[in-house]
């Protein structure tokens, strides 16, 4: 029986994590999930769905973080069962990994957590897939100590996630090099279109951000290779209760995807 992990990273096209930030409520949710399978569907896109029941390190204490674990994990679950999709979500700490891995299939390690060797090794024991975002702060090339972390602890199913790395004070700048620089270290790597054009904390109490470049960048990193792309996706950005700023239109999503399954197809040829 073929794995979802095989699946993915099988396909003749770039795979897609894509949804919106945050679980805003059950009906958005499944509404997004529905909206964005189906251009997946359309185009021959292998899909997960993505959103976070907790968002745990907003800029600021009185942001939206999400619905919790418990109905978060509810809702993502639903969407498992009438959407068809298999589904990823982020994990905070070690303790949060049994309840949440009998309900995603990715375990979702966040750029700030990578190096939290504790958690990559719960994560590990899983038996999930585990995408691990690379931490603002961190190179290239020190990604393959998370590698070993994960292959130590008895992960088989690992991806790494490209998300931009800090260039002075609130701002994120992608260095196209760090893309095949991961990818030697034999597991799939993704890039994270949206998070990477984030100005962290730049609206003082919230991120802000540089969407009108995210085809842009999005173009360059499926011309490096990659073998998946993240996109956080909103129907209503501009009302989007977390990262506003960053998440791409869902009208705009499928032009997109079509081009950049030309390129991806230009590149593999």
């Amino acid at each position: 029986m073929t794995t979802l992990y095989q699946q993915l990273t099988q396909s003749s096209a770039f795979f897609l994590f894509a949804g919106p930030c945050v679980i805003e409520s059950e009906t958005h949710a499944l509404k997004m999930a529905e909206a964005v399978a189906a251009i997946a569907r359309k185009l021959g896109i292998p899909y997960v769905f993505k959103a976070s029941y907790d968002k745990a390190n907003r800029s600021s204490g009185a942001a939206f973080r999400g619905l919790g674990m418990d109905e978060g994990l509810r809702i993502l679950a639903k969407i498992k069962a009438e959407v068809g999709v298999p589904v990823l979500t982020d994990i905070h700490e070690s303790t949060q990994v049994t309840a949440v891995a009998e309900v995603a299939d990715v375990l979702q390690i966040p750029a700030f957590l990578c190096r939290q060797t504790d958690l990559l090794e719960a994560a590990a024991l899983s038996g999930r897939i585990v995408n691990v975002k690379k931490g603002q702060f961190l190179s290239p090339w020190e990604t393959k100590n998370i590698v070993d972390k994960l292959q130590q602890a008895g992960c088989a199913q690992m991806m790494l996630t490209e998300r931009g790395s800090s260039f002075g004070y609130n701002n994120l700048v992608v260095d196209m090099r760090g893309l095949p620089v991961m990818r030697s270290f034999g597991v799939p790597v993704v890039y994270d279109a949206t998070h990477s054009l984030q100005l962290p904390g730049g609206m003082g109490a919230a991120t802000g951000g540089l969407r009108e470049y995210i085809p842009h960048l999005a173009r360059a990193a499926v011309a490096c290779g990659i073998d998946g792309l993240f996109m956080e996706v909103h129907d209503d950005p501009a009302n989007a209760l977390s990262d506003a700023t960053t998440q791409f239109p869902l009208d705009k999503l499928e032009p997109l995807l079509d081009k950049l399954l030309k390129i991806h197809a230009l590149v593999r040829s």
